[in-house]
This record gives structure tokens, sequence and C-alpha cells, in this order.
């Protein structure tokens, strides 16, 4: 998940999707690279299970599937918690050590 993730045109495209199922021709449409490059993309993606494609008609939907980005939210959240109190902790020892000087 995190080499899709990797890609600033992966993580483009998923931006765009959290705004609702895109066609392969509307995402290509907004993006300065082929069709196939786009495609390669949405697969990489897809395999990553960072997107689902649904076909309606002729037309593959892409949406964005969530799950695998809250269980990377909930994994990190240790390190939120940890980065801020290190952060905390160094606010107040610049401010006493500011004050004493």
């Amino acid at each position: 998940m995190f080499k899709a993730l990797a890609d600033p045109t992966r993580r483009d495209i998923l931006s765009m999707l959290r705004h609702g199922g895109q066609s392969v021709n509307t995402i290509a449409g907004r993006f300065p690279i082929s069709r196939p490059a786009i495609s390669k993309h949405l697969r990489l993606l897809r395999e990553a299970n960072l997107v689902i494609e649904l076909t309606e008609g002729r037309q593959h939907i892409y949406h964005v599937n969530a799950g695998p980005l809250m269980e990377v939210d909930h994994w990190l959240s240790d390190y939120r918690r940890m980065w801020k109190t290190k952060l905390r902790n160094l606010k107040w020892y610049l401010e006493t050590r500011g004050a004493k000087e």
C-alpha cells in the first residue's frame, strides 16, 4: 500500500475519488499523461486495495476504498501521540531554559 501511495499522481487520483466515483476517461482527462499511464496507476491502486472498480454498462467507475487508509491512520495514531508528547516536552524545556537565561 505504501508503494502505491508513494507516487504523487496516485495520491492525486485518490484525492479526486474522495468526492465520488469517476470513470477512467474522466480521471485521465485531469492529468497531462496518457490514458494507458492512468490505467496503470489505477491498476496499482486496485492491487493495493485502495480503489474499487465497478462496471456500469461499458464504463469502469473507480471509487476510493478508505478501509486500508483507516488501518494506516490507526497505526499512525500511536506515533502522533508520541510526537505530541515529545514536542510538548521540547516546548516546556525551551520555555523553562529560556526563562533561566
